[in-house]
């Protein structure tokens, strides 16, 4: 494999070309912009001519987080192969579109490239006429969400989990998260405060209920399936004709897990309309309108492989995913922001007050939630 120099911090639109050349088709690499909002890996869409043209999306993997990339880039693979052969067999009914994420080769013929510095890129087809949002915006839009996830988790439940590798382990297993924090906790040098008052006596208030699922995997309740892993809103292509959901997108963190991790995340996630990122914490609520056009999306494709124990969790998820998402802001906050990207030093400590705000929502509607999830059944 040739090995390039990819830092050259004094042209970095001329390093960025570079890379992007190792994956384009024939053709002159025209544009390189940052793209998306993403907290873990560095994204770009790349844009080229020649004999024809296009865009594309070029990653540069955080090592730090996905620590065997090559193993991340085998289960997309698996992941993509086993989807295209599920939609030739049984093809969407034509008013609906579905599209696959298609990683690009490089010119040796690699689904990924290694510059002089040790970076990990990779490249991937950008999808036309889609949108993403980070905010619900109306009940269409929620229940295309939760048709989306659904659809992803339909295609893939008859794959064999084990067929794909564990990529983050301990990702989305609470108490593990939980035990780091205590960790963090113990040497950190906080700046005391009301809003780290608050956080601290939440996450208090909730160590015993943080197995919940852990628990009910171990006894056999419930079953690892393949899931997402991170089926935020955002990570929804949305047609822009059509308004209709087309994929789901940013596939690094398929992998064995409880597909109420999914359920749970997609729902924390689309059923804020204050969105992630809000200021006005204390303002943020759960919307159960969204909630129920989200999940009568998802129910709607995924009935036919949940069982009865499935239901019976899925109002434990919602609420401990957004529990554990505010757990881990916290934790990366006590520990110097070492693991989210953050736009100032207090970001980690304002995303965690937004999530645990919205625990604390679903805590209050737990009893509209479960009516909820028995009428739909």
């Amino acid at each position: 494999m040739t090995i390039h120099d990819c830092s050259a911090p004094s042209q970095p639109l001329s390093a960025l070309r570079q890379v992007a050349d190792q994956f384009k088709p024939r053709g002159q690499v025209t544009d390189v912009q940052a793209f998306g909002k993403g907290n873990i890996n560095s994204t770009f869409l790349v844009t080229w001519t020649g004999p024809t043209e296009g865009r594309f999306i070029l990653q540069r993997i955080n090592t730090q987080v996905f620590q065997e990339p090559q193993m991340v880039m085998e289960n997309i693979h698996i992941f993509t192969e086993h989807v295209r052969r599920r939609l030739q067999q049984n093809p969407l009914p034509e008013q609906r579109r579905w599209d696959i994420p298609q990683v690009l080769l490089t010119q040796d013929q690699q689904n990924y490239w290694i510059c002089a510095e040790g970076h990990f890129w990779r490249a991937i087809s950008y999808i036309e006429t889609t949108k993403t949002l980070d905010k619900i915006q109306d009940h269409h839009h929620a229940h295309e969400v939760g048709y989306a996830l659904g659809m992803f988790h339909h295609l893939i439940s008859d794959l064999p989990a084990h067929q794909l590798a564990d990529t983050l382990e301990g990702f989305h297993i609470t108490p593990q998260y939980l035990q780091h924090y205590e960790q963090v906790f113990q040497t950190a040098q906080i700046r005391p405060s009301p809003e780290v008052d608050y956080c601290v006596r939440f996450i208090g208030d909730r160590k015993a209920s943080a197995n919940i699922l852990e628990k009910a995997k171990a006894e056999g309740k419930l079953q690892l399936r393949l899931i997402h892993g991170d089926p935020k809103i955002n990570n929804i292509l949305i047609d822009t004709q059509t308004g209709q959901a087309v994929s789901v997108i940013d596939l690094d963190t398929v992998k064995p897990g409880l597909v109420h991790y999914d359920i749970g995340d997609c729902l924390r996630s689309g059923c804020n309309p204050w969105g992630e990122e809000t200021k006005d914490w204390q303002a943020v609520q759960f919307d159960l309108d969204l909630c129920e056009a989200l999940l009568s999306g998802y129910l709607g494709v995924a009935k036919d492989f949940l069982t009865a124990e499935d239901y019976d969790y899925m109002g434990a998820a919602i609420r401990l995913i957004a529990f554990e998402l505010g757990l881990r802001f916290f934790t990366d906050y006590l520990a110097g922001n070492v693991y989210f990207k953050v736009n100032h030093p207090d970001h980690n400590l304002e995303r965690a007050l937004v999530q645990f705000k919205l625990t604390e929502s679903i805590e209050a509607q737990s009893t509209q939630i479960e009516a909820l999830l028995r009428r739909l059944q």
